[in-house]
């Protein structure tokens, strides 16, 4: 099915945005120009050619690139009325077309996710979590949606440690944690879209799969991230004939960068949620491919590596229920609110927290030096700002945070948590001269929980604003890098319970809060954020997040700072060198962009005490902002030079 175009409410009605163009960087950082009278959302060439996004003809930005690691000379792009940022331009693209006809913000993040299941298997499948932040425009209401996978009903908490869970001498799972069945939850990602569409969607379920259907059937080319994926974890891929047939040639080596692919079992299972909504991976035939796969003994390889099985039912698939939860909201400076996401996610709590503390601080003294030039080097007493809160932040992430349904917030939730004057306490504990190195837990009452610092790892991001002034942020995830490797009807099946603790205590015998329960859904740090100027949901500013596991906070929190604190604008917020820390004495300091000088800024935070790493980051943030250019308010895009994204949206109609 093509979609029609339509044309934008903004546009037409009297609180109409100005007309302008958006463009995408080119693999030199180029700006490339949509084309809106092109039949699909397209890119134009320097010399003027239409370029379809993932025709694979010169100058497509869904070409692989080379492993730069960092792509320089990104600047931020400009759209009219709707936009899509994603960290694959075959995910835009089918995400911009969905809102080039007239669908919401609901409507594009269904059809992002659909294509990233299948270019972008490392961070998200259909049979994984995600979270999502969505205002509505109408009703001005800020709604945060939980498609966290679940512990099967069979789960203790020696779930992950144990093959025989009663038994204290069993030996743990084979050929690991992950590699073995235990470690995949139960998913919730499309019956959460499902949910959402139903509230704010516009257009027909049905049409939202087309554009994944296609790649699907018709072949795509393996981007530069996907490919490396593949070989690296080729070893563990080749003990299942599903991710055989999928990511392997005919001689049996690993599909590259840049090789065709197809999936027609991938495309076959998108026409059967197309047709009977996302009760297709939760019943029937795939539901059924599901379990058995999960409870595979042994591996397809010829020696028959034995592997644990998990102990998901079929009652467990169709038992799941994705859930609406209260969002982590504050108001900043007395100037912005900012909500995120609330647990199963700790993520929202630390960002919201450590804003809270950082609030308390003149940032705006501390800006970044010559943020022209990718968003500048960041000043040594920014970084150290920002890092402590977030040490006092994790501290209290680490003891008190997991699946509310289970272990409930001290006091009284989040209104504690998030209690100004609580914060301000928690900030007088940070020294202008020195680091803290390791923060302890706020104290907010008698709560006997050990600590836990378990983290995620393979994830995405993706913001999208639609011509309505809604806005989704949503970050999906597979956990580690290709999941558990098992593989059934064309998508991967997650390895996400390893996000809880592998024990249910810790070494005094005090229970963890993230300890596997059946049912409950594992802790999370992904963190999908939106800002609003004023005191509540009203006027929106920015909407962002970001992968990167246990960094998310990290990523998300910088690129929040950047740009209310130091007046970054969506490009130069993003690509900004990450910055941050967890609760331990190593502060990072990215050393993904090689051609900035950051040696005086690690210079001086190890004269304040901390252990600095410079480590390339791999974080993968989408930006978009609510501006004024040229007098006109416009949307602004930025999207993560340290992976393959690109942004999208209509230009000048």
């Amino acid at each position: 099915m093509k979609f029609k175009t339509r044309t934008p409410l903004w546009i037409a009605t009297p609180i109409a945005i100005a007309l302008t163009v958006v463009a995408c960087g080119g693999s030199d950082g180029d700006d490339l120009i949509v084309d809106t009278k092109a039949d699909s959302c397209s890119v134009l060439s320097s010399s003027g050619a239409s370029v379809v996004v993932g025709s694979g003809v010169a100058g497509d930005p869904a070409a692989p690139e080379a492993a730069s690691g960092y792509r320089l000379g990104y600047k931020a792009k400009h759209s009219s009325s709707y936009m899509v940022v994603a960290n694959t331009p075959l995910a835009t693209k089918a995400g911009c077309e969905v809102l080039k006809a007239g669908g919401t913000a609901a409507d594009a993040a269904i059809a992002v996710q659909a294509v990233l299941g299948l270019v972008e298997p490392q961070s998200s499948t259909i049979a994984g979590s995600a979270f999502m932040m969505y205002y509505d425009a109408a009703s001005k209401k800020v709604t945060a949606y939980d498609g966290r996978e679940t512990a099967p009903a069979a789960a203790t908490g020696y779930y992950l440690a144990r093959q025989d869970q009663a038994d204290p001498a069993s030996a743990a799972p084979v050929p690991s944690a992950r590699r073995s069945g235990r470690s995949i939850g139960v998913p919730g990602v499309m019956r959460m879209m499902e949910m959402a569409h139903k509230e704010h969607g516009k257009l027909k379920w049905n049409q939202l799969f087309d554009e994944g259907i296609d790649l699907a059937t018709n072949g795509y080319i393996i981007p530069a991230r996907m490919g490396a994926a593949i070989g690296g974890s080729a070893a563990s891929l080749r003990l299942d004939a599903n991710a055989v047939t999928a990511y392997f040639n005919a001689d049996g080596t690993p599909k590259q960068a840049g090789d065709t692919a197809k999936n027609q079992p991938y495309a076959d299972t998108l026409k059967a949620i197309a047709a009977q909504g996302a009760d297709a991976l939760h019943t029937g035939d795939i539901a059924k491919a599901i379990v058995a796969k999960v409870g595979q003994s042994v591996g397809d390889d010829t020696a028959r590596t034995p592997i644990t099985p998990g102990l998901m039912t079929l009652a467990d698939l169709s038992g799941y229920k994705p859930k609406k939860r209260e969002p982590a909201c504050t108001t900043y400076r007395s100037t912005y609110y900012i909500c995120s996401m609330a647990p199963p996610s700790s993520g929202g709590i630390a960002i919201t927290q450590a804003l809270g503390i950082l609030e308390n601080f003149p940032l705006s003294f501390y800006p970044p030096t010559n943020p022209s030039n990718e968003g500048g080097v960041p000043s040594v007493m920014g970084v150290h700002l920002v890092s402590e809160a977030s040490r006092l932040a994790y501290a209290d992430r680490d003891k008190y945070v997991a699946d509310t349904d289970y272990i409930p917030l001290p006091g009284s939730g989040l209104a504690t948590m998030l209690d100004k004057n609580y914060l301000k306490s928690r900030a007088a504990l940070i020294d202008m001269t020195k680091s803290m190195g390791t923060a302890q837990a706020g104290n907010l009452g008698d709560v006997p929980l050990g600590r836990d610092t378990s983290q995620e790892a393979g994830t995405t991001h993706f913001s999208i604003v639609d011509a309505y002034g809604n806005v989704a942020s949503v970050t999906s995830t597979v956990e580690s890098s290709m999941g558990s490797f098992h593989m059934t009807n064309g998508f991967l099946l997650t390895n996400q319970l390893t996000d809880f603790s592998a024990q249910p205590a810790d070494s005094t015998g005090t229970p963890i809060a993230n300890r596997v329960a059946p049912g409950k859904r594992p802790r999370s740090t992904m963190a999908p954020t939106l800002v609003f100027r004023g005191a509540e949901p009203g006027e929106f500013v920015m909407a962002t997040g970001s992968p990167g596991g246990g960094t998310i906070i990290q990523y998300v929190l910088k690129t929040v700072v950047g740009a209310l604190d130091w007046g970054l604008d969506a490009q130069q917020a993003t690509s900004m060198v990450d910055f941050g820390a967890a609760n331990s004495p190593t502060t990072n300091v990215d050393g993904a962009n090689t051609t900035l000088d950051t040696s005086a800024l690690v210079a001086g935070l190890r004269a304040m005490g901390h252990t600095v790493s410079t480590g390339a980051q791999s974080s993968g943030i989408s930006t978009v902002m609510r501006v004024q250019k040229d007098g006109k308010w416009v949307l602004q895009g930025g999207v993560d030079p340290r992976r393959e994204g690109i942004v999208l949206g209509d230009g000048a109609l």
